[in-house]
């Protein structure tokens, strides 16, 4: 969810966007799709030339394919999208041990109050 608070590239959020409606209206059309070419193809053995049948289950396979192909690469593509972001968007916080010798009234003076950590700062 911080990747998508990032005021960083608004065309990385489009595409990720973009490919998730493409994937929930692709995938049962896709499925649908396969699913009906495969029927015929049954039909088509049992009651018509295997030529067609042949056919059609050569158009599934095709179908699922590209399918398969598509999701793998916007897969890969969004998860190098925001591998980048992790290397590249890291927040550190420097904690700076209390001092036994200075008051604590000087301490808040200097700064040295604790901090509060979120979850997602890593500690040096």
């Amino acid at each position: 969810l911080q990747w998508l608070r990032n005021p960083g590239p608004q065309h990385e959020k489009r595409t990720l966007f973009g490919d998730m409606v493409c994937f929930l209206f692709i995938t049962p059309l896709a499925t649908i799709s396969g699913w009906l070419c495969l029927r015929g193809a049954v039909d088509h053995l049992h009651f018509s030339s295997r030529l067609e049948a042949v056919g059609l289950i050569a158009l599934t396979v095709a179908l699922f394919t590209i399918y398969l192909f598509w999701t793998l690469v916007s897969f890969r593509y969004h998860c190098r999208l925001y591998n980048e972001w992790r290397r590249t968007n890291q927040r550190v916080i420097l904690l700076i041990p209390k001092s036994a010798n200075i008051p604590s009234n000087q301490q808040s003076l200097l700064g040295l109050q604790p901090l509060k950590r979120n979850s997602k700062e890593t500690i040096v």
